[in-house]
C-alpha cells in the first residue's frame, strides 16, 4: 500500500496571494515521483493556534509523514515550530546541536564578509529553539536548520519557505528516508490532446476506463472552452517495476483512445514519462 503524506504550507503571504504556492506543487510533484501518496494539502496563516490546530487534525488521520513549508525564520511572524510544539503539548527549546548548525553558519558569513564575527542575536538563536525531542536537519543553503520530529505514526518534518532552502533540505534529509518508505516502486504519466469533444463528453469515458484500470489515474485539463475544446488527458501509475506501469497506462490508453475517436474526437499523443525511485 502507498504510503500517505500530508503538506502544511504556513504563511500570510500565500493567503493573500502575495506569492503562489510553489513549495507546495513541487513537493507534491516530487513526492509523487517517489511512489508516495499526497492526500491533502493545507494552506494556513502564521498563527501559533492556526498551525497547532491544523497539526493536531492531520495528526488524526496518521500519515506517514506531515511536511510542513515556512516559518523557521527569525523573524516575529515565523511560529511554525511552535504552532508544532503546542500540538504535541510541548515546548521549544534551545537544541545544542540546532545552535551549532546556526552559529556555524554565521561565522561562515563572517568570514565571507571579511568580518571579525556576526553577534549571535536572540532573533538568530530563534532558529535554534525547537520542539522538544526534535532533532535539527542540515541546511546547506540558507541559515534556519529544518527539524524533524516523530510522533505516534506520524513523522512532522518542518521545512524553510525559500525554496531553495526547502528544496536542499528535501533532498538531502528526506529523500533517502522517503525511497526506503515507498520501496522500489516506479512513477509512469503521459499525456493525450483531445479536441472535438467537450470536457463534459469526456467524463463518463474518463470513469469508465478508470474502472476498467483500476491502477491508473485520469485527469482531465482544459486547455481551451467549452464551446471550442482542447483537453488535455493526465494518466498516471505506481507500479513495482516500469514494464507493469507501462502496460497499465498504454492499456487504458488504447481504451480511451478508441472510445474518444468511436465518438468523433481526436487524439494528439504526448511524450511518456518514467519516475524511478532508485
Amino acid at each position: 500500500m502507498t504510503a500517505n503524506i500530508e503538506i502544511l504550507s504556513v504563511g500570510n503571504e500565500l493567503l493573500i496571494g502575495k506569492i503562489p504556492n510553489t513549495n507546495a506543487q513541487w513537493m507534491a510533484k516530487r513526492l509523487t515521483t517517489l511512489g508516495l501518496n499526497v492526500r491533502r494539502i493545507t494552506t494556513i496563516s502564521d498563527d501559533i493556534a492556526e498551525i497547532s490546530n491544523a497539526v493536531k487534525e492531520a495528526i488524526t488521520r496518521q500519515p506517514a509523514f506531515l511536511v510542513t513549508t515556512g516559518g523557521l525564520g527569525p523573524t516575529f511572524d515565523d511560529k511554525t515550530l511552535e504552532g508544532i510544539a503546542k500540538a504535541l503539548n510541548t515546548s521549544c527549546e534551545v537544541n545544542e546541536e540546532a545552535l551549532r548548525i546556526v552559529e556555524e553558519k554565521y561565522k561562515t558569513y563572517a568570514k565571507e564578509r571579511e568580518l571579525e564575527k556576526i553577534e549571535l542575536t536572540p532573533a538568530r538563536v530563534k532558529m535554534a529553539k525547537i520542539p522538544k525531542g526534535a532533532k535539527p536537519l542540515p541546511n546547506t543553503v540558507g541559515t534556519a536548520p529544518g527539524v524533524t520530529i516523530k510522533h505516534d505514526k506520524t513523522t512532522i518534518v518542518a521545512l524553510p519557505g525559500v525554496p531553495p532552502e526547502m528544496k536542499a533540505i528535501f533532498e538531502e534529509s528526506l529523500v533517502p528516508v522517503l525511497k526506503k518508505l515507498a520501496g522500489d516502486v516506479t512513477f509512469f504519466e503521459t499525456s493525450l490532446g483531445v479536441s472535438g469533444l467537450m470536457e463534459s463528453d469526456l467524463a463518463t469515458i474518463i470513469d469508465k476506463v478508470m474502472h476498467d484500470n483500476a491502477y491508473v489515474y485520469i485527469k482531465s485539463h482544459p486547455r481551451g472552452q467549452e464551446r471550442t475544446p482542447h483537453i488535455e488527458l493526465h494518466l498516471s501509475t505506481t507500479a513495482k517495476d516500469s514494464t507493469t506501469a507501462k502496460n497499465r497506462v498504454s492499456r487504458a490508453i488504447i481504451q480511451i483512445t478508441d472510445t474518444i475517436q468511436a465518438k468523433g474526437g481526436k487524439i494528439t499523443r504526448f511524450k511518456a514519462k518514467k519516475q524511478s525511485n532508485s
